[in-house]
Protein backbone atom coordinates (compact mmCIF):
# COMPACT_ATOMS: atom_id res chain seq x y z
CA UNK A 1 0.00 0.00 0.00
CA UNK A 2 1.23 3.52 -0.82
CA UNK A 3 0.89 6.07 2.00
CA UNK A 4 0.87 9.82 1.30
CA UNK A 5 1.57 12.53 3.87
CA UNK A 6 -0.25 15.71 2.86
CA UNK A 7 1.78 17.81 5.33
CA UNK A 8 5.11 16.93 3.68
CA UNK A 9 6.83 18.72 0.82
CA UNK A 10 6.45 16.92 -2.49
CA UNK A 11 9.65 15.54 -3.99
CA UNK A 12 10.43 13.79 -7.27
CA UNK A 13 13.17 11.14 -7.14
CA UNK A 14 14.85 9.54 -10.12
CA UNK A 15 14.44 5.86 -9.22
CA UNK A 16 16.28 3.32 -11.37
CA UNK A 17 15.94 0.56 -8.77
CA UNK A 18 19.71 0.34 -8.32
CA UNK A 19 21.19 0.36 -4.84
CA UNK A 20 22.01 4.07 -4.91
CA UNK A 21 18.62 5.44 -5.93
CA UNK A 22 16.89 2.88 -3.71
CA UNK A 23 18.78 4.04 -0.63
CA UNK A 24 18.10 7.66 -1.64
CA UNK A 25 14.39 6.83 -1.60
CA UNK A 26 14.65 5.34 1.89
CA UNK A 27 16.57 8.32 3.25
CA UNK A 28 14.12 10.84 1.78
CA UNK A 29 10.75 9.26 2.46
CA UNK A 30 10.72 10.17 6.16
CA UNK A 31 11.06 13.88 5.39
CA UNK A 32 9.34 14.28 2.02
CA UNK A 33 6.28 13.11 0.15
CA UNK A 34 8.38 11.11 -2.36
CA UNK A 35 7.26 10.10 -5.84
CA UNK A 36 9.70 7.88 -7.72
CA UNK A 37 10.18 8.31 -11.46
CA UNK A 38 11.65 5.55 -13.59
CA UNK A 39 13.01 6.90 -16.87
CA UNK A 40 12.65 4.28 -19.60
CA UNK A 41 15.56 4.85 -21.99
CA UNK A 42 15.24 1.41 -23.55
CA UNK A 43 18.43 0.23 -21.81
CA UNK A 44 16.89 -1.58 -18.86
CA UNK A 45 13.78 -2.78 -17.08
CA UNK A 46 11.60 -1.01 -14.47
CA UNK A 47 11.26 -4.21 -12.41
CA UNK A 48 13.84 -3.26 -9.77
CA UNK A 49 12.37 0.24 -9.42
CA UNK A 50 8.92 -1.23 -9.01
CA UNK A 51 10.27 -3.60 -6.35
CA UNK A 52 11.85 -0.73 -4.42
CA UNK A 53 8.72 1.42 -4.65
CA UNK A 54 6.60 -1.49 -3.35
CA UNK A 55 8.91 -2.21 -0.39
CA UNK A 56 9.18 1.45 0.61
CA UNK A 57 5.52 2.27 -0.04
CA UNK A 58 6.05 5.14 -2.47
CA UNK A 59 4.29 5.78 -5.79
CA UNK A 60 6.24 5.20 -9.00
CA UNK A 61 5.75 6.93 -12.35
CA UNK A 62 7.27 5.47 -15.52
CA UNK A 63 8.25 7.96 -18.20
CA UNK A 64 9.15 6.85 -21.73
CA UNK A 65 12.20 8.91 -22.76
CA UNK A 66 13.47 6.58 -25.47
CA UNK A 67 13.13 9.05 -28.34
CA UNK A 68 14.83 11.87 -26.41
CA UNK A 69 17.58 9.51 -25.23
CA UNK A 70 18.31 8.40 -28.78
CA UNK A 71 18.30 11.95 -30.15
CA UNK A 72 20.09 13.75 -27.33
CA UNK A 73 22.52 11.07 -26.08
CA UNK A 74 23.06 8.06 -28.34
CA UNK A 75 23.24 9.83 -31.70
CA UNK A 76 25.60 12.61 -30.48
CA UNK A 77 27.78 9.94 -28.83
CA UNK A 78 28.06 8.04 -32.11
CA UNK A 79 28.85 11.18 -34.12
CA UNK A 80 31.51 12.23 -31.63
CA UNK A 81 33.22 8.85 -31.68
CA UNK A 82 33.25 8.84 -35.49
CA UNK A 83 34.96 12.25 -35.34
CA UNK A 84 37.76 10.86 -33.17
CA UNK A 85 36.42 12.22 -29.86
CA UNK A 86 35.81 10.40 -26.59
CA UNK A 87 32.53 11.81 -25.24
CA UNK A 88 30.93 11.50 -21.79
CA UNK A 89 27.33 10.55 -22.69
CA UNK A 90 26.24 10.66 -19.03
CA UNK A 91 27.03 14.40 -18.93
CA UNK A 92 24.61 15.21 -21.74
CA UNK A 93 22.06 12.68 -20.51
CA UNK A 94 21.90 14.32 -17.08
CA UNK A 95 21.35 17.73 -18.63
CA UNK A 96 19.16 17.00 -21.65
CA UNK A 97 17.18 13.92 -20.64
CA UNK A 98 17.24 12.65 -17.07
CA UNK A 99 17.27 15.77 -14.91
CA UNK A 100 15.24 17.72 -17.45
CA UNK A 101 12.49 15.09 -17.38
CA UNK A 102 12.60 14.92 -13.57
CA UNK A 103 12.18 18.68 -13.27
CA UNK A 104 9.43 18.66 -15.91
CA UNK A 105 7.63 15.95 -13.93
CA UNK A 106 8.09 17.91 -10.71
CA UNK A 107 6.50 20.96 -12.30
CA UNK A 108 3.59 18.84 -13.54
CA UNK A 109 2.69 17.58 -10.06
CA UNK A 110 3.54 20.78 -8.17
CA UNK A 111 6.75 19.54 -6.56
CA UNK A 112 9.53 22.05 -6.02
CA UNK A 113 12.27 19.55 -5.18
CA UNK A 114 14.04 16.92 -7.29
CA UNK A 115 16.43 14.28 -5.98
CA UNK A 116 18.74 11.68 -7.50
CA UNK A 117 21.10 8.98 -6.24
CA UNK A 118 24.20 10.77 -7.54
CA UNK A 119 27.20 10.92 -5.23
CA UNK A 120 27.50 14.71 -4.99
CA UNK A 121 26.49 17.39 -2.49
CA UNK A 122 24.52 20.61 -2.38
CA UNK A 123 26.31 23.05 -0.07
CA UNK A 124 26.07 26.71 0.88
CA UNK A 125 28.69 28.77 -0.96
CA UNK A 126 28.79 32.56 -1.01
CA UNK A 127 25.24 32.65 0.42
CA UNK A 128 23.74 30.44 -2.29
CA UNK A 129 23.30 26.70 -2.94
CA UNK A 130 26.19 25.16 -4.87
CA UNK A 131 27.07 21.77 -6.33
CA UNK A 132 30.09 20.12 -4.69
CA UNK A 133 32.05 16.89 -4.57
CA UNK A 134 30.76 13.97 -2.51
CA UNK A 135 32.68 12.43 0.37
CA UNK A 136 33.07 9.15 -1.53
CA UNK A 137 32.74 7.91 -5.13
CA UNK A 138 32.25 11.46 -6.37
CA UNK A 139 29.96 11.88 -9.39
CA UNK A 140 29.72 15.68 -9.49
CA UNK A 141 32.06 15.44 -12.52
CA UNK A 142 29.06 14.16 -14.51
CA UNK A 143 26.82 17.05 -13.45
CA UNK A 144 28.79 20.10 -14.64
CA UNK A 145 26.49 20.72 -17.62
CA UNK A 146 23.19 20.96 -15.72
CA UNK A 147 21.16 24.17 -15.70
CA UNK A 148 22.44 26.44 -12.88
CA UNK A 149 18.90 27.27 -11.74
CA UNK A 150 18.27 23.59 -10.96
CA UNK A 151 20.80 23.56 -8.12
CA UNK A 152 18.53 25.39 -5.66
CA UNK A 153 15.84 22.75 -6.21
CA UNK A 154 18.13 19.70 -6.09
CA UNK A 155 18.58 17.27 -3.19
CA UNK A 156 21.42 14.73 -3.23
CA UNK A 157 21.09 12.52 -0.12
CA UNK A 158 24.10 10.25 -0.81
CA UNK A 159 26.72 13.00 -0.91
CA UNK A 160 27.71 12.67 2.76
CA UNK A 161 27.89 8.87 2.88
CA UNK A 162 31.46 7.78 3.54
CA UNK A 163 31.57 4.38 1.78
CA UNK A 164 29.72 2.34 -0.83
CA UNK A 165 29.64 -0.64 1.52
CA UNK A 166 27.60 1.46 3.97
CA UNK A 167 25.08 1.99 1.17
CA UNK A 168 24.87 -1.74 0.47
CA UNK A 169 24.55 -2.68 4.13
CA UNK A 170 21.64 -0.28 4.57
CA UNK A 171 19.97 -1.70 1.44
CA UNK A 172 20.39 -5.26 2.78
CA UNK A 173 18.62 -4.31 6.01
CA UNK A 174 15.71 -3.00 3.94
CA UNK A 175 15.57 -6.25 1.96
CA UNK A 176 16.15 -4.49 -1.36
CA UNK A 177 17.01 -6.77 -4.28
CA UNK A 178 19.58 -4.24 -5.47
CA UNK A 179 21.71 -4.49 -2.30
CA UNK A 180 24.40 -6.68 -3.86
CA UNK A 181 24.00 -5.74 -7.51
CA UNK A 182 27.39 -4.91 -9.05
CA UNK A 183 28.05 -1.28 -9.94
CA UNK A 184 27.83 -0.54 -13.63
CA UNK A 185 31.26 0.21 -15.11
CA UNK A 186 30.12 0.92 -18.66
CA UNK A 187 27.77 3.18 -20.58
CA UNK A 188 24.22 1.98 -19.99
CA UNK A 189 23.41 1.54 -23.68
CA UNK A 190 26.69 -0.36 -24.30
CA UNK A 191 26.74 -2.73 -21.30
CA UNK A 192 29.47 -4.95 -22.77
CA UNK A 193 31.83 -1.98 -23.17
CA UNK A 194 32.44 -2.74 -26.85
CA UNK A 195 32.00 0.76 -28.27
CA UNK A 196 33.46 -0.17 -31.65
CA UNK A 197 31.12 -3.12 -32.00
CA UNK A 198 28.15 -0.92 -31.04
CA UNK A 199 29.02 1.57 -33.77
CA UNK A 200 29.55 -1.18 -36.31
CA UNK A 201 26.14 -2.66 -35.57
CA UNK A 202 24.71 0.77 -36.37
CA UNK A 203 26.47 0.76 -39.74
CA UNK A 204 29.15 3.22 -38.68
CA UNK A 205 32.35 1.19 -39.18
CA UNK A 206 35.44 2.87 -40.59
CA UNK A 207 38.04 1.08 -42.79
CA UNK A 208 41.13 -0.62 -41.43
CA UNK A 209 44.47 1.18 -41.60
CA UNK A 210 47.99 1.41 -40.25
CA UNK A 211 49.18 1.78 -36.69
CA UNK A 212 52.34 3.90 -36.71
CA UNK A 213 54.88 5.48 -34.38
CA UNK A 214 55.45 9.28 -34.27
CA UNK A 215 57.96 8.95 -37.14
CA UNK A 216 55.45 7.18 -39.35
CA UNK A 217 56.97 3.69 -39.08
CA UNK A 218 54.29 1.02 -39.42
CA UNK A 219 53.80 -1.07 -36.28
CA UNK A 220 50.66 -2.96 -37.23
CA UNK A 221 47.09 -2.63 -38.49
CA UNK A 222 44.06 -1.13 -36.78
CA UNK A 223 40.46 -2.34 -37.12
CA UNK A 224 38.89 1.07 -37.76
CA UNK A 225 39.43 4.36 -35.91
CA UNK A 226 36.11 3.95 -34.10
CA UNK A 227 37.76 1.22 -31.98
CA UNK A 228 40.43 3.50 -30.51
CA UNK A 229 40.64 6.56 -28.29
CA UNK A 230 43.42 8.96 -27.36
CA UNK A 231 45.24 7.71 -24.26
CA UNK A 232 44.31 4.05 -24.85
CA UNK A 233 47.00 1.56 -23.86
CA UNK A 234 45.36 -1.86 -23.91
CA UNK A 235 44.02 -3.82 -26.83
CA UNK A 236 46.33 -2.18 -29.39
CA UNK A 237 47.53 -5.49 -30.85
CA UNK A 238 51.12 -4.40 -31.48
CA UNK A 239 54.47 -5.32 -29.91
CA UNK A 240 56.24 -1.98 -29.59
CA UNK A 241 58.87 -3.16 -27.10
CA UNK A 242 57.81 -0.50 -24.58
CA UNK A 243 54.62 0.86 -23.03
CA UNK A 244 52.85 2.99 -25.62
CA UNK A 245 49.55 4.84 -25.84
CA UNK A 246 47.33 6.17 -28.59
CA UNK A 247 48.63 9.70 -29.18
CA UNK A 248 46.49 10.64 -32.18
CA UNK A 249 43.70 9.39 -34.42
CA UNK A 250 44.87 10.64 -37.81
CA UNK A 251 41.63 10.82 -39.81
CA UNK A 252 43.30 12.33 -42.88
CA UNK A 253 45.61 9.34 -43.36
CA UNK A 254 43.43 6.80 -41.48
CA UNK A 255 46.19 6.02 -39.00
CA UNK A 256 46.46 5.35 -35.29
CA UNK A 257 49.59 7.05 -33.95
CA UNK A 258 51.25 5.54 -30.88
CA UNK A 259 53.76 7.18 -28.55
CA UNK A 260 55.41 6.65 -25.16
CA UNK A 261 53.62 8.08 -22.15
CA UNK A 262 56.27 10.72 -21.51
CA UNK A 263 55.74 12.10 -25.01
CA UNK A 264 52.07 12.70 -24.19
CA UNK A 265 52.66 14.84 -21.10
CA UNK A 266 51.14 18.32 -21.22
CA UNK A 267 50.48 21.19 -18.82
CA UNK A 268 48.03 23.04 -21.10
CA UNK A 269 44.48 21.97 -21.95
CA UNK A 270 42.03 23.84 -24.18
CA UNK A 271 38.34 23.54 -23.32
CA UNK A 272 35.27 24.57 -25.32
CA UNK A 273 31.52 24.73 -24.70
CA UNK A 274 31.94 25.92 -21.13
CA UNK A 275 29.14 26.14 -18.59
CA UNK A 276 29.60 28.21 -15.45
CA UNK A 277 27.64 27.14 -12.38
CA UNK A 278 29.14 30.01 -10.38
CA UNK A 279 30.29 33.49 -11.33
CA UNK A 280 34.05 33.51 -11.91
CA UNK A 281 36.53 36.18 -13.05
CA UNK A 282 38.38 36.12 -16.36
CA UNK A 283 41.34 34.46 -14.63
CA UNK A 284 41.30 32.42 -11.44
CA UNK A 285 42.93 29.48 -9.66
CA UNK A 286 41.17 26.17 -9.14
CA UNK A 287 41.37 22.39 -9.00
CA UNK A 288 40.54 20.44 -12.16
CA UNK A 289 39.47 16.89 -12.94
CA UNK A 290 40.14 15.71 -16.51
CA UNK A 291 38.72 12.23 -15.96
CA UNK A 292 36.05 10.86 -13.62
CA UNK A 293 38.47 8.90 -11.43
CA UNK A 294 41.24 11.50 -11.45
CA UNK A 295 42.30 13.31 -8.30
CA UNK A 296 41.72 17.05 -8.78
CA UNK A 297 44.90 18.89 -9.79
CA UNK A 298 45.88 22.52 -9.21
CA UNK A 299 45.47 24.79 -12.22
CA UNK A 300 45.11 28.34 -13.47
CA UNK A 301 42.02 29.04 -15.57
CA UNK A 302 41.73 31.72 -18.25
CA UNK A 303 38.33 32.25 -19.85
CA UNK A 304 38.11 32.33 -23.66
CA UNK A 305 35.28 33.18 -26.07
CA UNK A 306 33.77 29.67 -25.98
CA UNK A 307 35.51 28.06 -23.05
CA UNK A 308 38.70 28.30 -21.05
CA UNK A 309 42.40 27.44 -21.09
CA UNK A 310 43.88 25.38 -18.26
CA UNK A 311 47.48 25.73 -17.12
CA UNK A 312 48.26 22.85 -14.78
CA UNK A 313 50.76 23.11 -11.97
CA UNK A 314 52.15 19.70 -12.98
CA UNK A 315 52.07 18.04 -16.40
CA UNK A 316 49.61 15.18 -16.93
CA UNK A 317 49.12 12.67 -19.70
CA UNK A 318 47.25 14.32 -22.55
CA UNK A 319 43.50 13.89 -21.96
CA UNK A 320 41.25 12.59 -24.72
CA UNK A 321 39.45 15.26 -26.78
CA UNK A 322 35.72 15.10 -26.06
CA UNK A 323 36.16 14.24 -22.38
CA UNK A 324 35.12 16.71 -19.69
CA UNK A 325 37.29 19.16 -17.79
CA UNK A 326 35.62 20.18 -14.53
CA UNK A 327 36.98 22.94 -12.28
CA UNK A 328 36.40 23.15 -8.51
CA UNK A 329 37.45 25.31 -5.60
CA UNK A 330 39.92 23.80 -3.13
CA UNK A 331 36.91 22.97 -0.94
CA UNK A 332 35.32 20.95 -3.79
CA UNK A 333 32.64 23.39 -4.98
CA UNK A 334 32.03 22.97 -8.71
CA UNK A 335 32.68 26.20 -10.60
CA UNK A 336 32.58 25.30 -14.29
CA UNK A 337 33.13 22.60 -16.86
CA UNK A 338 33.51 22.04 -20.57
CA UNK A 339 34.62 19.65 -23.30
CA UNK A 340 38.33 19.06 -23.84
CA UNK A 341 39.42 20.19 -27.28
CA UNK A 342 43.15 19.42 -27.16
Amino acid sequence: MVWRRIDMEKLILGLSGGVDSSLAAELLRTGYDVTGVYLDTGSGSPDAAMDTARILGIPLLIRNVRAAFEQEVVEPFCRAYMEGLTPNPCVMCNRRVKLRMLFDTADEIGARTVATGHYARIVAYEDAPALAMAKTKDQSYMLWAIEPEWIARLVLPLGDIVSKEAVREHARKLGLSSADTADSQDICFIPDGDYGGFLERRGMALPEGDIVDPDGRILGRHRGLQRYTVGQRRGLGVAAGERVYVAELDRVHNRVVLARGDVLLTDTVEVRGARYLREVPERFSGMVKLRLGMKAAACEVTRTADGFTLRLAEAVRQPAPGQSAVVYTEAGVLLCGGMIER
